[in-house]
């Protein structure tokens, strides 16, 4: 329990610092949207810190820092790609209307901390126990197998979005390859990540208790600040309903549309 404390008030730490640097970067800049850049890095930072400094078994925690750190770099690389020379999000701006820099700050950067350690707890808890044995090897190599495999959705996702922007013209709703399965395969993927990853943390206890972060993250993946939002922002777009009826939300399934054509 000693060496989980350590472990949990150095990785809020890490993240304290980490979004202070980002608070002075985006201030710098002009724009808030920089605390997107550093969510998925944010995460990796901590999978780190478990694998320097964690007591637990080496297998599993090695396996989580190296997939969650290329599945963090690989999402802040992405996200820097595509914020970058544009304008700030519109979302921040209307956040920032009326309100003090102080405020904003507590509203962006402090909650995207909290919220980073708080989802990170599969990690830590991994960084201090034990690897597991017998079928907790089985639960393991399922869970790390997911990981993998949201990567891989979500990487793919946003390859097939970048080029559906970079058409000129193009269509007026992205439906082709995962996007004709989801309206939003990419935070399917990241779904994907945070599933096979607390499978993993599940294999010794404590680490079944960290079921609410995972479950915090698929959420605001669906329900808070990811798809339904986005469904609100694209919902008057031309075309975007015809897509939405025929396409599923979150859970890649056959396009209605085509089952139709097939029966």
């Amino acid at each position: 329990m000693t060496d989980f404390l350590w472990l949990t008030v150095g990785s809020a730490v890490v993240l304290a610092v980490l979004q202070v640097v980002t608070f002075a970067v985006s201030r710098r800049v002009g724009r808030w949207s920089v605390v997107d850049v550093i969510w998925g890095p944010g995460f990796a930072l901590v999978a780190i810190v478990g694998l320097c400094f964690g007591s637990g078994g080496i297998g599993r925690r090695s396996l989580l820092a190296v997939l969650v750190t290329i599945w963090g770099c690989r999402l802040g690389w992405h996200i820097f790609q595509r914020s970058r020379g544009g304008a700030d999000d519109a979302r921040y701006v209307k956040l920032a209307e009326g309100r003090s820099v102080a405020a904003v700050a507590v509203r962006v950067f402090l909650t995207q901390g909290v919220l980073q350690w708080f989802i990170s707890l599969p990690l830590q808890v991994v960084a201090v126990t034990s690897d597991p044995h017998g079928l907790g090897i089985i639960l393991t190599v399922v869970g790390a197998a997911i990981v993998v495999g949201g990567l891989i959705i979500e990487a793919v996702a946003d390859r097939q979005l970048a080029a559906y922007k970079r058409m000129d013209p193009r269509p007026q709703v992205m439906d082709q390859g995962l996007w004709g399965w989801s309206r939003h395969p990419n935070y399917f993927g990241d779904a994907c990540v945070w599933t096979g990853i607390y499978l993993v943390a599940v294999t010794a206890w404590p680490g079944a208790l960290t079921v609410l972060s995972s479950a915090l993250m698929v959420w605001l993946l669906v329900a808070g600040s990811g798809a339904r939002l986005l469904e609100r922002h694209m919902s008057q777009r031309p075309g975007y309903s015809e897509y939405r009826e025929r396409t599923s939300l979150f859970v890649p399934l056959p396009p209605k549309k085509r089952a139709a054509e097939q029966s």
